[in-house]
C-alpha cells in the first residue's frame, strides 16, 4: 500500500500545535501531579511519595479559610447565572427574530461588558451598590425606621452585586450563541406548527425547544463556567464574603503546601464534571431529536 507523503509544512506545524497544547494544558497536568505529593511533599518537583495527603488536609480546613462554605457559594451562583443566562437568552434570541426598534443600540448595549476591561466593571457595580446603600440609609433616616436602619448592612451580595456582575459577563456569549442558531434556524418548522393549529407556546414548546435543546444546554454550560472560575468581576462587587476562585487566590499567599494543588484539582474536576454531563446531556437531546419522526 502507498503511503500518502506529507507536505513540507506538515511537520512544522504539528510541532507547533503539540507545543501550543501543552502550553494550554500543561499547567494543569502539573498541579493535578503536585496535589498528589506524600506527606513530605512540597510545592516543587521532584514528587516526594504519592498519596491523598494534601485532599484529607484539605478537607479539613486551610486555616481560617472555610473552603466548604466557599464552594457551596460558588456553586450556588453558578447555577443561579446558569439559569439566569439561559432564560434570559433563550427569550433575547426570540425577541431579535423580529425588527425591533432600537434593537441595534441594545445589542450593543449587552455586549459592551465585553470590550470593558473586567476590574473596571467590578468597581462600577460595586460603586453602584455603595451609593444604593448610601441612598437606602439616607430614606431609612428620613422615615424614622431605626430599627431597620440598626440592621442594615449592606445590598452587596452574593446573589445581587455579584450575579450582575457575572452576567454582565456570562449573558453576552449567550445572546452571541442564540442568534448564531436562531440565523440557521429554518422557520418552516413554526409555521407548519400554527398551520396545524398550534399556538405559540405550543409552537416554542414542541418545535422550537426541542430542536435548540443542545445549543440551550451548551449555553447553560458557558454560563456556569465562565461563572464558576470568575475573579476580577467578582472581587469589588461581591461584598463581605468570597467565592473559591477568590478564597483560591488570596490563599496563593498564604498556603505553602500542596493543600492548595489539591484544591485547584479539586475546582478543576467540577469544571470538567460540568462539561462532560453537558456533552453527554446535549448528544442524548440530539439524539432523540434525529430519532423523532
Amino acid at each position: 500500500m502507498k503511503v500518502e507523503k506529507r507536505p513540507a509544512g506538515y511537520w512544522p506545524l504539528a510541532l507547533f500545535f503539540a507545543a501550543f497544547v501543552l502550553f494550554l494544558y500543561g499547567p494543569m497536568l502539573v498541579i493535578v501531579v503536585l496535589s498528589f505529593q506524600g506527606p513530605e511533599g512540597g510545592l516543587t518537583f521532584p514528587l516526594r511519595g504519592l498519596s491523598l495527603h494534601w485532599f484529607y488536609k484539605l478537607a479539613e480546613g486551610l486555616g481560617v479559610v472555610d473552603i466548604g462554605a466557599a464552594l457551596r457559594r460558588s456553586l450556588g451562583l453558578g447555577l443561579v447565572v446558569m439559569v439566569v443566562t439561559v432564560v434570559f437568552s433563550v427569550l433575547a434570541g426570540l425577541a431579535f427574530r423580529k425588527k425591533l426598534r432600537g434593537g441595534n443600540l441594545l445589542f450593543f448595549v449587552v455586549v459592551a461588558s465585553l470590550i470593558m476591561p473586567s476590574i473596571i466593571v467590578s468597581l462600577g457595580i460595586g460603586l453602584e451598590f455603595r451609593l444604593l446603600d448610601t441612598a437606602l440609609k439616607a430614606v431609612f433616616t428620613a422615615w424614622g425606621m431605626e430599627d431597620t436602619l440598626s440592621t442594615f448592612g449592606t445590598t452587596l451580595g452574593l446573589f445581587t452585586s455579584a450575579l450582575g456582575a457575572h452576567l454582565t459577563w456570562t449573558l453576552p456569549f449567550g445572546l452571541l450563541i442564540m442568534f448564531a442558531i436562531f440565523n440557521r434556524f429554518n422557520p418552516a418548522y413554526e409555521e407548519a406548527a400554527r398551520d396545524l393549529g398550534a399556538t405559540p407556546w405550543q409552537g416554542f414548546r414542541h418545535v422550537v425547544l426541542p430542536l435548540i435543546a443542545p445549543s440551550v444546554v451548551g449555553i447553560g454550560m458557558f454560563g456556569f463556567t465562565l461563572s464558576w472560575d470568575e475573579i476580577a468581576r467578582t472581587s469589588q462587587a461581591i461584598g463581605d464574603v468570597n467565592t473559591l476562585p477568590l478564597e483560591l487566590q488570596g490563599l496563593t499567599s498564604t498556603v505553602t503546601t500542596p493543600s492548595i494543588y489539591a484544591l485547584g484539582t479539586v475546582t478543576m474536576v467540577v469544571s470538567f464534571l460540568v462539561m462532560g454531563l453537558t456533552v453527554g446531556l446535549a448528544k442524548l437531546l440530539e439524539s432523540r431529536k434525529r430519532a423523532s419522526p
